[in-house]
């Protein structure tokens, strides 16, 4: 699905800080977002708390630079009994050349747990309170 056809999750500016030994934006840092914006997506789905579980895939396909604007797109793909399976897809908006380029594309699994901090069933999905969709696709 195009960015345009979803609100963004998370959007962050990487910093000095955040670069490998060759100055580029190390890729725990990158991955530290998907899973924050994974998370998000699927928290809200689970209408509580969730923890990542399963990182199922995750390509870093161009470079981040400090300066990018990099913004994480995640949708709820599946929804199991408990478990909640997540797409993200980043970009970056690059400083110098006004460009959007998809540097990383990953899918996370996360599980519904209750204040106990064992797993709990998902609930039902909502309506969006903006298009009165449901969000995700459920198990047969």
């Amino acid at each position: 699905m195009p960015t345009q056809d979803r609100p963004v999750t998370v959007r962050v500016v990487p910093m000095p800080a955040d670069t490998n030994s060759m100055g580029d934006i190390f890729g725990g840092w990158i991955m530290s977002q998907v899973d924050i914006a994974g998370g998000i997506a699927a928290a809200r789905r689970a209408q509580g708390r969730v923890v990542t579980v399963a990182v199922n895939a995750l390509e870093f396909k161009k470079p981040v630079f400090v300066g990018d604007v990099v913004s994480c797109y995640a949708e709820v793909i599946r929804v199991g009994k408990t478990s909640i399976t997540v797409t993200i897809d980043v970009y970056a908006e690059r400083r110098a050349v006004p460009e959007n380029v998809k540097v990383t594309e990953a899918t996370f699994t996360y599980v519904a747990i209750g204040d106990d901090g064992r797993p709990r069933e998902v609930p039902p999905p909502q309506p969006s309170p903006t298009s009165g969709q449901e969000g995700g696709l459920s198990d047969p």
